[in-house]
């Protein structure tokens, strides 16, 4: 028996499928669609719509892989992305890389956890108990060796040739020197993919908002409990690519030794 959540991801499959299959030909990288394709599409094959519209296309970006019948049609090591392209418009585009993933193999440094109790005992999600490590423990500040300070939470704004798009967290910061910095900050869990349209939005978020500031775009995912990977990401020619990667795991105080101290200072001097 199907769960729920397998019924509507079926169900938004189906809609995402159709809409691309009628409008993809053969060579196609980037395919223009709306929110209206989802309405119509929808009555057409007597599939019943969510009350929010957006959630189907969120699905896609955030959550879980395009149909197969899409992935097929991508050039050769490239992967469909959707992509903002102003209200209530997107985009299908193919794109060699889709997804920041954390590398399995990079060393772990600990961190003593300075998380309030409380704050841990009452986080409601992964993404919100990952935010409140961020801030009570200032790895944004360690990460980035900028002073950092929180600007704002979920911070929701109208992008021109974007439309409305939402930002987990708005660091601001400055630098022994005095720059001032802006770190737009993306927060996953363990079963959530960081997407560059993400990255992408945050990027074009900060030219529109703060156009005086740096702008050093943050991703962060829980690896498992306690196991925070950070990334500093930038523009390159071939898309969003990974300048700065970390993974840092909040222990208890006893749990950090003076020979594992001694390593890190070797490490850093490396």
């Amino acid at each position: 028996m199907k769960t729920k959540k397998q019924t509507k991801l079926t169900r938004y499959s189906q809609i995402i499928e159709r809409i691309f299959l009628e409008k993809y030909k053969n060579g196609m990288t980037e395919l223009a669609f709306s929110r209206e394709d989802i309405v119509r599409t929808g009555k057409k094959i007597g599939i019943k719509l969510p009350k929010n519209l957006g959630d189907v296309i969120y699905s896609f970006r955030y959550r879980t892989e395009l149909p197969e019948s899409i992935r097929a049609k991508a050039p050769k090591g490239c992967e469909w992305i959707i992509r903002p392209a102003g209200r209530s418009k997107y985009i299908f585009v193919a794109t060699s890389a889709a997804t920041i993933q954390p590398t399995v193999s990079l060393v772990e440094t600990k961190i003593p956890d300075a998380t309030p109790g409380i704050i841990a005992m009452y986080a409601l999600s992964d993404e919100q108990a990952l935010l409140a490590k961020l801030r009570y423990n200032r790895l944004i500040d360690i990460f980035t060796g900028v002073t950092c300070y929180s600007l704002q939470s979920h911070l929701r704004t109208f992008v021109s040739n974007l439309g409305q798009i939402e930002t987990d967290e708005i660091y601001v910061g400055v630098d022994k020197r005095g720059v001032h910095y802006v770190f737009p900050v993306q927060a996953k869990g363990a079963k959530d993919k960081i997407s560059v349209v993400q990255i992408e939005q945050d990027m074009a978020m900060c030219r529109s908002k703060f156009p005086n500031l740096i702008c050093r775009p943050i991703a962060a995912q829980f690896m498992k409990e306690d196991l925070i990977a950070l990334f500093e990401l930038e523009q390159t020619t071939s898309g969003i690519g990974i300048s700065s990667e970390k993974h840092y795991l909040l222990v208890e105080p006893d749990n950090l030794s003076p020979e594992e101290l001694a390593k890190y200072a070797i490490r850093n001097l490396g």
